[in-house]
């Protein structure tokens, strides 16, 4: 297992510039490459997988296998085993990428799996063991979801809570058109409010070498709590002026930076 890769902050453009023109044909050095790796993209609460469609079309044209499977939304333990068991059903590396919430599964699913390369987290909670959801977006401040920016609806189960339309652009993707967030807000996945204070494992960014897209203008997770936990998980780390949803208005630079880690 690689060591963790060393911060390194640096603007975006930076970011994307140094990926172009990397590499040359194998036969040349005579160095087989690695096979590539499957990048498995995890969204987070109140969003769904097709958040990452513009970020899916780059990296296919780039030559990525790409899969974006459901997120159940259930609680951290409860989500975490089943992208774990969805990963076992893939074959070869992995790489794996976390929106906001999915950040904690990827953290806690990937622990003890020698098959992924990397972790990718943007705009996303990088949890260290026993740390919250509410923890980590209230230890900086600056978020401006709020109960009370929550419809709370109850299921059979629990209680699950969805942004309200007033508050979703503001909160959720302040970059986007007002008609873009409010299909965003009409398609949103709730999730349940055990997620909030269910407690996070052994994080797998001890071992496996991390990556983290900060969103600066993010108000959900402050940009202060972004680059924390990417410190903190010794990730290479790039900047974008985004909302929360970073890989929709900025498809390209996400696509970036998870091919980076890719390699």
């Amino acid at each position: 297992m690689p060591p963790p890769v060393p911060r390194r902050t640096f603007l975006a453009g930076a970011a994307v510039a140094a990926t172009v023109g990397v590499g040359g044909p194998a036969a040349a050095t005579g160095h087989v490459p690695r096979p590539k790796p499957t990048i498995v993209l995890v969204h987070g609460a109140f969003a769904d997988a097709a958040g990452w469609s513009q970020v899916i079309a780059h990296l296919t044209r780039d030559g990525h296998s790409v899969i974006a499977p459901p997120n159940l939304l259930r609680g951290v333990h409860a989500d975490s085993a089943y992208l774990a068991a969805f990963l076992d059903s893939l074959p070869g590396p992995l790489v794996l990428v976390g929106h906001s919430y999915g950040g904690m599964l990827i953290t806690n699913a990937a622990y003890g799996n020698e098959r992924v390369r990397a972790l990718v987290y943007v705009a996303a909670f990088a949890p260290d063991a026993g740390d919250t959801v509410s923890d980590l977006q209230t230890m900086f401040p600056g978020t401006r979801l709020t109960q009370a920016e929550l419809d709370l609806r109850h299921h059979p189960q629990g209680v699950e809570g969805y942004v309200k339309r007033t508050a979703f652009r503001e909160v959720f993707a302040g970059d986007l058109s007002r008609p873009e967030a409010d299909l965003l807000w009409a398609t949103q996945r709730p999730g349940d409010t055990a997620t909030l204070s269910e407690t996070s494992g052994t994080p797998a960014w001890k071992t496996v070498p991390s990556y983290y897209l900060v969103a600066r203008e993010d108000n959900l997770i402050p940009a202060a709590a972004q680059r924390f936990m990417a410190e903190r998980a010794g990730a290479l780390t790039v900047e974008v002026r985004a909302s929360h949803v970073a890989m929709i208005s900025e498809p390209r630079i996400t696509a970036t930076l998870i091919g980076k880690a890719a390699r």
